[in-house]
């Protein structure tokens, strides 16, 4: 798409964001559900496809396009985002590049349309950042290969209609290099879910443990036909999506600062709206300050990483310091608004719960700390 269309879109998305998914933030937060007429809309808008190649029917956007258009859904309740983001993220990036033709046509015209909800089984009950040691085992049955195992926290998984499942194909290898990826459809006998997670925020996205037992999968499952390639396929991904939670971090920060303020205009103390009192004028002064450094460092790696660079070093610096940040920001409108910053009459309350999450998925801020500093070691030794 040319830098007009890209823009058409950034319109349509920021007009529906006001709309219609701010509008909805409520209902959303009390049913713990977006309402379906509204996942109906996201689909029609083209969200669910926008990293999705054109030639499959999406909008084939690259990073830095993708990264403008999630700032914007940011501004909205994460439940809209999360709705969508696995999909156009490693749910589907992992067949874009190494699915095999037919994986690529069986799957991608379906994920950019919304038809399927693409997850991604990664994390364990006893393998979280240490993803090497997960134990869902493949084995090798003629023509099939048989899964057991369980997965846990898995995004969308009770709306999921096809899996990214790692399982490790050669238990002589204890580490990432035993592990496979496989593209296992949601109605493949062996699959349970389990109930939906009961969590501090993010409410309206759900997540669950998914189990598998005796679970028969083909051959052409294989994610790009080859085993022991699921960790390298995972990589590839990586950087996107923490450049997406980023973007997403930077999009509530924007939304947090603009509530904050537009409550201190109008909330007074002492005969004049608390803005007019140095101490708020600071909080909101670092608050906008740290919003716009994110926001520059996001869009900068992700053109980056359009133009071919490595930018793991630069993605995990993003993840870290715009989901710290975000936590910031949160934490300032809380205060800001005082008392009524702790009730929930006023969406602050809400999105100071839910940016907690961002500093955890993804790879938490620790393990981000850990990717930079290896990084610059390796490159003056």
């Amino acid at each position: 798409m040319d830098l007009e269309e890209i823009a058409q879109v950034l319109d349509a998305v920021s007009r529906f964001v006001r709309e219609r998914l701010v509008p909805n933030e409520d209902r959303v937060e009390a049913e713990d559900a977006i309402p379906h007429e509204i996942l109906d809309e996201m689909k029609a808008i083209g969200l669910f496809g926008l990293t999705i190649p054109e030639e499959y029917g999406g909008l084939g956007f690259g990073m830095e396009a993708e990264a403008r258009v999630i700032i914007e859904v940011g501004k909205a309740a994460p439940a809209y985002r999360s709705a969508f983001a696995t999909t156009i993220g490693i749910g589907s990036q992992g067949i874009v590049i190494d699915g095999t033709d037919a994986q690529k046509e069986r799957y991608l015209p379906r994920l950019a349309t919304g038809e399927i909800i693409g997850s991604f089984a990664l994390t364990e009950p006893g393998s979280g950042s240490d993803a090497g040691a997960l134990k869902t085992s493949a084995v090798r049955d003629g023509n099939d290969f048989v899964i057991n195992g369980s997965k846990r926290w898995i995004t969308n998984a009770p709306e999921a209609g096809v899996f990214t499942v790692f399982a490790r194909t050669n238990p002589e290898e204890k580490g990432a290099r035993g592990v496979s990826a496989f593209l296992v459809e949601a109605d493949n006998p062996g699959i349970t879910i389990g109930k939906t997670d009961r969590k501090m925020g993010h409410h309206g996205s759900h997540t669950a443990d998914v189990y598998f037992d005796d679970c028969r999968v083909p051959e052409t499952a294989l994610l790009g036909g080859k085993t022991e390639q699921g960790f390298k396929t995972a990589m590839k991904v990586l950087d996107r999506g923490r450049l997406h939670i980023a973007a997403a971090s930077v999009g509530i920060a924007e939304r947090l600062i603009a509530d904050a303020l537009a409550y201190a205009m109008e909330r007074e103390q002492f005969g004049q709206p608390i803005a007019q009192f140095q101490l708020v004028q600071a909080m909101l002064a670092d608050s906008r300050a740290e919003a716009y450094a994110a926001h520059c460092a996001v869009l900068d790696a992700a053109r980056r990483r359009d133009q071919g660079e490595d930018v793991t070093e630069l993605a995990s610096c993003c993840k870290l310091f715009c989901t710290e940040m975000a936590g910031r920001v949160a934490d300032r409108a809380v205060q800001i608004h005082g008392g009524s910053g702790y009730v929930s009459d006023f969406k602050v309350e809400q999105f100071y719960r839910d940016v907690r999450l961002y500093r955890l998925y993804e790879g938490t801020s620790q393990i981000q700390q850990l990717i930079i500093a290896r990084r610059m070691i390796k490159q003056v030794s």
